[in-house]
């Protein structure tokens, strides 16, 4: 590679894998700039959306130590770098392709572990990350004040015979 401006695109695709916890890979054949923009909009929140040259990519995945997307470099492609919440990213992606079905996705990256194109589809359809914890602090919760409950019965139950051995001590002492 002996020009200089792919060397550049090379390493700054390359520091793109290695910034982002995860990645989508599109074909976006069909889609007007306008939509294109629109998608963009639509994940800048989580991620950046980037059209990509294929062979400069591969190399950058390859420096980068990426190998998800090995032989999906075909044809006109854009990544999806996401540095954000990967769920919120995949539902917008998903959103936005089933409106304009000219994206299609081709596969993932999440974490360093490699998706196919129905496990981003699955990616999607996940609850938010804060639903989720929500719905986590609320189990331990419930857990929590059943374990209270638990140890507070026997400590109750102990309460009440001493309370019913004093009564009845109570009444002996006085009959």
């Amino acid at each position: 590679m002996a020009r200089p401006d792919k060397a550049a695109a090379v390493a700054e695709l390359t520091e793109k894998f290695r910034e982002s916890h995860a990645a989508v890979l599109t074909e976006y054949r069909g889609l007007t700039v306008a939509q294109l923009t629109k998608l963009r909009r639509s994940i800048s929140e989580h991620a950046t959306y980037a059209v990509v040259k294929n062979t400069l990519t591969d190399i950058a995945a390859k420096e980068a130590g990426v190998e998800a997307f090995e032989g999906q470099f075909a044809g006109p492609s854009a990544i999806a770098f996401i540095t954000g919440d990967p769920v919120e990213t995949a539902k917008s992606m998903r959103d936005f392709a089933k409106e304009h079905p000219a994206l299609v996705i081709r596969g993932g990256l999440l974490d360093g572990k490699p998706l196919s194109a129905d496990d981003v589809r699955q990616l999607a359809d996940l609850e938010p990350r804060e639903v989720l914890l929500a719905k986590l602090a609320g189990a331990m919760k419930a857990s929590m004040s059943g374990a209270a409950a638990l140890f507070a019965a026997p400590l109750a139950q102990t309460a009440r015979v001493v309370d019913a051995l004093r009564q009845k001590t109570e009444e002996q002492s006085q009959g």
